[in-house]
């Protein structure tokens, strides 16, 4: 009998959020204390350490970390080079564009990547996966001339505090706001087969 096998390991939700907006805070509140320099390479260490962390636990890094590491990383080792910090303030822009870019281009391409990225937490019919992935492109742009907006428009420390106070808040309303579209298209997943061939 070919033995069941168990599902990789798990983050708990709070250490995942830590892990994910750690590195965010972190950098705020470095900021508050001194120049965006240091801020930004306290900033890159914290999200290679984060990223590390994820993975010695997980043994995976999920597609939407590794693009967001990849961006800080680049973005942020530029600042740094170049003594610049338009680069660590056009790094949200950029990592937006290119989450709305690729979840365009798969829904062009018939491979729905929100569903591959949720599908473990919710199961939704077809046309639920396409109008969720065509919602989250929408608010992805908007984010991302927000962003635009902000930086261009007010201080470094303003530029912060919009990313800890209005960009991670609104992330979690918008994702919130989609509890009735998922409710609507949500489908029961098909039960497994046990051993002997029938259902559990």
């Amino acid at each position: 009998m070919t033995p069941r096998r168990l599902p990789p390991p798990r983050l708990p939700p709070l250490w995942r959020t830590g892990l994910d907006l750690g590195p965010l805070l972190i950098f705020f509140g470095v900021l508050a204390k001194f120049d965006v320099y240091i801020a930004t390479a306290v900033f890159v260490a914290v999200t290679l350490v984060a990223i590390g962390v994820g993975y010695a636990y997980e043994r995976k890094i999920s597609p939407m970390a590794l693009i967001s590491a990849a961006v800080v990383v680049v973005f942020g080792g530029l600042t740094l080079w170049l003594h610049n910090d338009l680069f660590i303030k056009i790094k949200p822009t950029v990592l937006y564009l290119i989450f709305a870019t690729v979840l365009t281009g798969g829904l062009v391409t018939r491979r729905n990547f929100i569903k591959y990225l949720f599908d473990h937490a919710f199961h939704l019919d077809e046309e639920g996966w396409r109008i969720l992935t065509w919602r989250w492109v929408v608010f992805f742009v908007v984010m991302a001339v927000a962003n635009e907006i902000v930086w261009r428009n007010f201080s470094t420390q303003i530029w912060a505090g919009y990313k800890i106070f209005g960009a991670i808040p609104a992330t979690f309303l918008f994702a919130f706001a989609q509890t009735p579209l998922i409710l609507k298209h949500h489908v029961e997943e098909a039960p497994a087969e046990s051993a002997d061939g029938t259902g559990s």
